[in-house]
């Protein structure tokens, strides 16, 4: 099976590669390797990938690419590749999120339809349901993002929905619910929060530590994306999100706390724009459609993440 995966340097995207490359298949990582965190964790994801004979990396923005020349033969896409982050997404920074999330989608969409791929993964985000009390989010229930960041996945989820209505592009797209574990972003919370308690700094809190997430884990992400492509559906939507209850962030670092026997020194600061205070996934779809079922809980997963940072800092 010839496999592209966009953003195959990061966090989910590296992770998803080597599950591809163990299971045999053919896979061409693209990554263009922005600035938006450091490059050395980026190459220290891709250590494994490179000595894999079945896997080449691209370094190319999808944007500078010959994208029906990249995709000719390619069966399956998995688009990964995103500019992140809710809160860097305000004010002049939105160019970057719609040239790298709506713009790249839409080029790469227009290759996928003109070679005629067998299956096209895009990686959506809870982000596009904005804030709601209508718990637990439904696929079918309202989106209104409350951060520029959800603005541009919604409109790629849109764009990926438009090409499977109108020229049958056999489009499937996942709603992630805030991915943890190895490798994880280092502007993301538990990455911040496990780096700051294990040096001994302050760990700022946004809020009151009282909002709640549906954490998922991402070998559970890497495990829905399989599903997904070997599965006969077309032009769906799923969350993909925790088996458990919802948990806020106190809880989480208390968790942590118990993890590394270290105390974290807690900085609560004013909430920030574009946070939502809680999601929650409803996988009754993802559930019966894709037979996903979530196998990681947090506290292996936790424990997980803190071995990789203790690891990747030397601490």
């Amino acid at each position: 099976m010839q496999t592209v995966v966009t953003g195959a340097a990061g966090f989910i995207g590296s992770r998803l590669a080597e599950r591809l490359v163990a299971e045999g298949h053919q896979v061409l990582g693209i990554d263009c390797f922005s600035d938006y965190y450091s490059r050395r964790l980026k190459e220290y994801n891709l250590r494994n990938l490179k000595e894999a004979d079945n896997f080449s990396l691209l370094e190319e923005n999808l944007l500078e690419l010959n994208l029906p020349e990249t995709l000719q033969g390619v069966d399956w896409v998995f688009h990964q590749a995103a500019q992140a982050g809710v809160r860097a997404s305000w004010g002049e920074e939105f160019s970057v999120y719609s040239n790298s999330n709506i713009l790249a989608t839409q080029q790469l969409l227009e290759a996928a339809r003109e070679v005629k791929i067998a299956k096209f993964i895009y990686a959506s985000s809870s982000s596009v349901y904005g804030e709601t009390d209508d718990l637990p989010m439904r696929e079918e229930g309202r989106t209104r993002p409350v951060s520029p960041y959800g603005v541009s996945k919604l409109a790629a989820e849109n764009l990926c929905q438009l090409y499977h209505h109108n020229f049958g592009l056999p489009v499937i797209s996942l709603r992630y619910f805030t991915v943890f574990g190895e490798r994880q972003r280092p502007d993301m919370a538990f990455h911040i929060f496990i780096k700051a308690i294990l040096s001994g700094e302050k760990l700022t809190i946004f809020g009151d530590g009282e909002q709640s997430r549906s954490f998922t884990h991402v070998d559970d992400v890497v495990e829905a994306n399989l599903l997904a492509a070997e599965s006969s559906l077309e032009g769906e939507i799923f969350n993909i999100g925790s088996g458990e209850e919802n948990i806020t962030l106190n809880e989480t670092i208390d968790l942590i706390e118990e993890i590394t026997g270290c105390q974290a020194k807690r900085d609560y600061q004013s909430r920030v724009s574009g946070d939502v205070r809680h999601t929650s996934a409803d996988l009754s779809r993802a559930k019966k459609m894709l037979n996903f079922s979530p196998e990681v809980d947090i506290a292996a997963g936790l424990a997980g993440e803190v071995a990789y940072i203790k690891e990747v800092y030397g601490l």
